[in-house]
């Protein structure tokens, strides 16, 4: 993935006056396990830049824990251009996150971005590579986000982040941003800014062909991405029982703030989702007690709490019939299967 250094060019012409000649030179962080969807996502845009820009204006690395090759969360095994010991400077370095998030072993990693930091690296995390920058103490005093689904770990561990739910994050020298292809819209809005261009991330957008997404792009979770964009207020319903599931709202008081009739708000429900406001909440509760469940030690009474349930009976009977196993039974398949 080294690509070759760049050779003396003459001063912007009219053709590729969009961009400066400053290189921009990238590393990327690969953690064992790491997402490739979200290397590809982050690197593709960079490649395309450059096929634009007719010449190697944003150089980028793969870097490694060490010179061996690091397995990516899907089994392909990618060899590294340099390891953290020999690898050169860099104007920002990415950390590639894993799924699962290792808690232990990661000393070494924490102390080269500590390194780069002191040395005015700009520092960003793809998918759940925030938690090292959060590990290293790196984002304090940073707004960041991270895949929604290990959101709590992030806010359990380190309860003074402020953990957003968009899908990426820039704030000063610090670009986080959440999994899958979230990494292509946060490098095309960093291919936006000087010394890149506007025209220069429409384009690369074109030859993606991929939609602009801004940063104020939430994460879309639970059952929000099922009913089509078109249906303002049923998504609005959809987010205020995201938003209230420790102390959960009433239909009528969810129709009460949408000024709708519960009817009114039932009909919708059933026409998209198959289901009634009450199912629908429901599920949402319990997925969120899943998540906490997998990804987080959290005690069973604190998950019941903290998802609206006054009874571990109540809420284990409602439980397995969601998902069909015990809540405890499923964590423990969860952790096993690590």
């Amino acid at each position: 993935m080294q690509t070759p250094p760049l050779k003396h060019s003459p001063p912007s012409s009219a053709r590729d006056g969009m961009h400066d000649l400053r290189v921009m030179r990238y590393g990327f962080l690969l953690i064992e396990n790491f997402s490739l969807i979200a290397l590809g996502s982050a690197i593709d845009p960079l490649r395309i830049a450059n096929m634009i820009l007719g010449r190697r204006v944003y150089d980028y690395s793969l870097v490694g824990p060490g010179n061996e090759f690091v397995r990516s969360s899907d089994g392909i095994r990618v060899v590294p251009d340099v390891s953290m010991s020999d690898s050169e400077p860099f104007d920002v370095v990415f950390v590639v996150g894993p799924n699962p998030i290792p808690k232990k072993g990661i000393g070494s990693i924490i102390d080269w971005l500590r390194r780069q930091a002191g040395k005015g690296t700009a520092l960003g995390g793809l998918d759940t590579g925030s938690y090292f920058l959060a590990r290293a103490g790196l984002l304090n005093g940073y707004r960041c986000t991270i895949h929604w689904e290990d959101q709590d770990v992030l806010t359990e561990q380190f309860p003074k982040l402020t953990v957003s739910t968009r899908l990426f994050e820039i704030d000063r020298d610090r670009y986080t941003c959440s999994g899958g292809v979230a990494p292509l819209d946060l490098m095309v809005h960093l291919l936006a800014s000087p010394p890149g261009s506007q025209a220069l991330a429409a384009r690369v957008l074109e030859l993606l062909v991929a939609e602009p997404r801004s940063r104020e792009y939430r994460q879309q979770t639970s059952l929000r991405q099922y009913i089509g964009a078109e249906h303002a207020k049923l998504d609005e319903a959809l987010q205020l029982m995201e938003s209230n599931v420790e102390e959960p709202l009433s239909v009528p008081e969810i129709a009460s703030q949408l000024r709708v009739s519960q009817r009114q708000l039932q009909r919708w429900f059933l026409e998209r989702l198959a289901k009634s406001p009450a199912e629908a909440y429901l599920e949402i509760r319990l997925l969120r007690a899943r998540q906490l469940l997998y990804r987080t030690a959290t005690s069973l009474e604190e998950v019941c709490a903290r998802t609206g349930f006054t009874s571990t009976t109540h809420f284990s009977t409602r439980y397995k019939a969601q998902f069909q196993i015990s809540p405890i039974a499923d964590r423990r398949r969860y952790q096993s299967a690590l």
